[in-house]
């Protein structure tokens, strides 16, 4: 059997690793743009100087070696022909398979404002390449100007303060982090960076910017009419699923690859995980989803199911935050907060079950959320604090790991 994953992401590594220990004499060839293994969710780390290109790799030592994979990197697929089972690749060479799953990701979106999609100080951090680029384009510039302050803009805000760059970050909402905080856990954030120097420039968007003769971008003009100096402008607008090489192969997209709960996209012998999806692209998820894809492309009945939360987990200055479930609360919710100097809690309910949960300074026990937001629990006959619930309130039921409440 020949397997071929392109990507090199946590969906395609988990996949390989299930599929070898469901099929030792199988061919597995891996194909990627990418030349290093690496966590997306650490290269704020490698942009502030902490770790390397080596320190980055979440894979096991040998890890190609030991699971017989056939790595090929720095390669990209131009063309997919589901009918022959066969990828063109950027060298001209032409890769036949069996079972394919794609996971290449997804790529950094440049919005059409002014000329941000022309000059050449202006990047997307996505990959290893971005951060790359936008250390050696840190080398000589001052003024570093970050449009978007979701996780990727902050990581590489983040990453830019440790090297002593004058930071300024631009949001159109009205406070930072909208899509994973409410205001007041946002607000914490946000004075941590303050303090180390960042300003933040709120309800607001870039209007204009204009290429200079050097091919670089020295100021935007955002809505208002203000102007922003900068030498380096990273561009954190969210992402956009790899489907470029799909062009014409007949694989049913959306918002990303279309597939079931077994990964399986509308094509036969095709799979797909990860951000090219479209799902939650998550560090956990994206790894779940490879596994899933990777047993069932051997012929082993898996579903994946954990499509009931969006999770996230921050941390910034020391500061941990956990949020799982829906964040903004609605018209009927009924929210509980807990406060204290240290840690600040919010559960949102609605019809007596859990919607949504968001921990900051102390996740501990997050586990049991996720249970309760997973499984539809209804928690309107409970006694106690909402605050205070935990495993023992419930009792086993069955072999499946359900519960109910004691």
């Amino acid at each position: 059997m020949k397997y071929v994953i392109i990507g090199a992401g946590v969906a395609g590594i988990e996949a390989a690793k299930a599929i070898r220990s469901q099929d030792s004499a199988g061919e597995i060839r891996m194909i990627s743009a990418d030349i290093h293994v690496h966590s997306r969710c650490m290269l704020h780390k490698f942009i502030a100087g902490e770790r390397d290109e080596k320190g980055l790799d979440f894979t096991e030592k040998d890890f190609f070696e030991k699971y017989r994979i056939d790595w090929q990197k720095g390669v990209r697929v131009q063309k997919l022909h589901p009918d022959g089972k066969r990828l063109f690749l950027d060298t001209g060479e032409t890769v036949s398979y069996d079972r394919l799953l794609l996971a290449g990701g997804a790529d950094s979106f440049i919005p059409p404002v002014g000329e941000l999609r022309k000059a050449s100080n202006v990047y997307g951090l996505r990959n290893l390449s971005d951060a790359q680029a936008i250390v050696h384009e840190a080398g000589t510039a001052e003024h570093v100007l970050v449009i978007g302050s979701g996780l990727v803009g902050l990581d590489a805000a983040y990453g830019l303060l440790k090297r002593g760059k004058k930071l300024t970050v631009v949001e159109m909402a009205d406070r930072i982090l909208p899509v994973q905080l409410d205001a007041h856990a946002a607000g914490a954030y946000q004075a941590a960076f303050k303090k180390a120097g960042v300003r933040f420039v709120l309800g607001r968007k870039a209007s204009e910017a204009i290429c200079e003769t050097d091919g670089k971008i020295h100021k935007v003009i955002l809505d208002n009419g203000e102007e922003l100096p900068c030498d380096l402008i990273i561009v954190a607008a969210g992402v956009r699923p790899a489907l470029a090489c799909l062009e014409g192969s007949g694989i049913a997209c959306g918002r990303g690859i279309t597939v079931d709960s077994s990964m399986r996209t509308s094509v036969p012998d095709i799979f797909a995980a990860g951000d090219i999806t479209g799902l939650s692209g998550i560090w956990p998820n994206a790894a779940d989803q490879g596994r899933i894809a990777g047993k069932n492309m051997c012929g082993l009945a898996a579903e994946y199911t954990d499509t009931y939360a969006i999770k996230n987990t921050i941390n910034f200055f020391g500061l941990v935050t956990l949020c799982v479930g829906r964040i903004l609360a609605e018209e009927g919710d009924d929210v509980h907060i807990r406060e204290d100097r240290r840690v600040y809690q919010r559960i949102i309910l609605k019809d007596g079950k859990v919607q949504g949960v968001l921990l900051q300074g102390n996740i501990a026990g997050a586990g049991i959320w996720q249970y309760l937001i997973k499984n539809h629990i209804d928690v309107s006959n409970i006694k106690k604090d909402i605050f205070a619930v935990n495993y023992a309130d419930f009792y086993h039921v069955g072999d499946r790991g359900k519960y109910e409440w004691a």
